[in-house]
């Protein structure tokens, strides 16, 4: 407001307008966006299906089809169906739970400059070290990825490092533990998975060495638990394994059950019939199933129509390459060195686990 005065020499007096707030008809109005805008996430929210919820429309929906539900179940096809499943589940759950236990523990507690300081400086020796170090320390693939990813950024030749990667995960206690469990009656399985896995490591670690481009590897730019405390990292890895693995051995044991209840007898005796499609049909399999090594051998061994040297490939590709941990192996040292390095992999581990089994089974 413009001044006023009184008179030509008498006091000055001011007045001072505040702003009107009613934000009706033009008048102004305080800025409110955040709150604004959190409102209308809320509302957002609102909109969509949470876990809750999903949770909430699937008990209920059971209940309103529950004499439908109780009626397929007691089918014969699905009584199979679980049994098979609940059997693999029992059985493979505790080794599941040890090899993630001790995979967390290793990896938190353990520092990388530890393997760095242990391998030898020569890669041509490194490398069958390195392979040979996976059969002291257990942990599952989702493990290997990461702790590879270690030894790379502390100075590791990758070469070792990609062969520690490949034989941690196959030829651990608690792998080859699980596999003597799992298959009783034919303890040689044992040491052909432990034969066939440790050349089949050996040799990609050497064929990197031999033909792998520093530009197809992109190192790991971080390490995997910086800025956390020992035990906060300690939970979380064991967080992470379980949900991952064992979500993938659900799938697994789901899609075990499916082969032994569903799908005709014809079809599976087909295929294990043949020596060579029933080799490379388990192959793919273990790629597509994605199945923590520390429960593979279980699911393997629930599938009797198939011979031990299929089986053995399953065992040994499993571990090595399958889809889950070619998404990690891309995500951790790109995309460049996955499709180079899974397609060798998988063509060695199959070459490999048919002729260890045709000597050894």
């Amino acid at each position: 407001m413009p001044m006023r005065t009184t008179g030509g020499t008498g006091p000055v007096a001011t007045t001072k307008t505040v702003p009107r707030e009613s934000g009706e008809h033009g008048d102004i109005e305080p800025d409110r966006g955040q709150e604004g805008r959190e409102r209308q996430e809320g509302r957002d929210e609102g909109r969509h299906l949470n876990s809750a919820l999903l949770l909430t429309l699937l008990l209920v929906t059971a209940v309103m089809f529950q004499g439908p539900i109780r009626g397929a179940l007691s089918a014969p096809v699905m009584q199979s169906w679980m049994t098979v499943f609940v059997a693999v589940m029992v059985q493979a759950l505790p080794f599941l739970v040890l090899g993630v236990l001790l995979s967390a523990a290793i990896a938190v507690f353990v520092p990388p400059s530890f393997f760095a300081r242990a391998l030898p400086k020569r890669p041509v020796l490194a490398v069958p070290v390195a392979s040979a170090a996976g059969a002291v320390l257990p942990g599952c693939e989702c493990a290997s990825v990461p702790v590879a990813g270690a030894l790379v950024r502390r100075g590791v030749t990758p070469a070792a490092a990609l062969a520690f990667l490949l034989s941690a995960p196959a030829i651990n206690p608690i792998v080859l533990t699980a596999t003597a469990v799992a298959f009783p009656g034919n303890p040689e399985m044992v040491l052909a998975r432990f034969v066939a896995s440790l050349l089949v490591a050996c040799a990609m670690g050497w064929l990197w060495h031999r033909v792998g481009r520093t530009d197809w590897l992109r190192p790991p730019a971080r390490a995997s638990y910086e800025g956390q405390g020992k035990g906060a990292a300690f939970w979380g890895s064991v967080r992470h394994d379980v949900t991952h693995a064992g979500g993938f051995l659900v799938v697994g044991a789901m899609a075990a059950a499916t082969l032994k209840a569903v799908v005709p007898a014809d079809w599976l005796r087909a295929a294990a019939g043949h020596p060579v499609l029933s080799v490379l049909a388990l192959a793919v399999l273990a790629v597509l199933l994605s199945i923590c090594s520390e429960a593979d051998a279980f699911v393997a061994a629930s599938l009797t129509q198939f011979s031990l040297t299929a089986r053995l490939t399953f065992l040994v590709v499993g571990p090595m390459i399958d889809l889950k941990l070619f998404a990690m192996q891309a995500g951790t040292f790109g995309r460049a060195f996955a499709l180079r390095f899974a397609p060798a992999t998988f063509a060695l581990a199959v070459v490999v686990s048919a002729l260890t089994g045709t000597v050894l089974l």
